[in-house]
């Protein structure tokens, strides 16, 4: 139990608490404390009855049984890696716009899980953070089942092929992915790639609740050749910028 208890510590801080919360209250429904009717999406509970834990529980519980088990413990592993690789990669010692991305895309899904009357939200985060860590490290060379090899910038869509082939659904990766795709243009394909202004950016409040733990300004990435010159222009008034990080092969530690 002691290195289960080291690993579990060993997990970056928001990372840990994202997955503990993604394993205790599945846990809780299924155990039957906790009826999975409150912890769903129910947009008429959630305006007209003000039942304001729904968004957050719908996010963080997944009907776990026979048929469901496989699904929910791919995507838990999925939560974990790609979290975790984001956390410690381009936004290590960065925790407020780590969490800024994560509240941006978790609202971004819960007004579409509102509209589509969406009751489980999970699997669209989950995604829409894997999306973003695909895109960051998109010429990076992944390993997926059965010795497959592509890019890294593939990765979301054949995870949303694969998903289907074991749940028979792709709106939960497709919204996923959609998300995720509109804070990466946000943040940084359209302010670096395209030399556009910058759209998106982590609000202050959460600087003062989660100081960064290394010096440097808001803002990421290097833009690719073509744009560097002009980037690098900008930044200078800015006052330097950080790398995207280092990409990884699916299932290293």
């Amino acid at each position: 139990m002691s290195d289960i208890g080291d690993w579990f510590k060993n997990i970056p801080f928001i990372t840990r608490y994202w997955f503990a919360g993604s394993i205790l209250v599945p846990l809780i429904g299924k155990l039957g404390l906790i009826s999975p009717v409150y912890l769903v999406l129910w947009p008429d509970a959630f305006i007209y009855k003000f039942q304001i834990w729904r968004p957050i529980s719908s996010t963080l519980y997944f009907p776990v049984g026979p048929r469901t088990g496989f699904l929910y413990l791919v995507n838990l592993y999925f939560l974990y890696q790609y979290s975790t690789r984001l956390e410690t990669g381009v936004f290590a010692g960065r925790p407020a716009d780590f969490i800024f991305m994560l509240l941006f895309n978790w609202i971004c899904i819960v007004i579409t899980g509102l509209i589509m009357d969406m009751q489980l939200l999970m699997i669209p985060l989950i995604m829409s953070v894997l999306y973003v860590w695909a895109q960051l490290n998109r010429d990076m060379i992944v390993s997926f089942w059965f010795g497959t090899r592509f890019k890294a910038c593939y990765l979301p869509w054949v995870i949303l092929g694969f998903n289907y082939i074991i749940g028979g659904s792709i709106v939960n990766e497709l919204i996923g992915n959609l998300v995720g795709h509109l804070y990466f243009f946000l943040m940084f394909k359209y302010p670096m790639d395209l030399g556009g202004r910058t759209l998106l950016s982590t609000p202050q409040f959460l600087y003062r609740f989660f100081p960064s733990q290394r010096g440097g300004v808001s803002g990421f990435g290097v833009p690719p050749p073509s744009r560097r010159h002009a980037a690098d222009e900008q930044a200078g008034a800015r006052g330097g910028r950080h790398n995207w990080g280092q990409g990884f092969r699916l299932g290293d530690d």
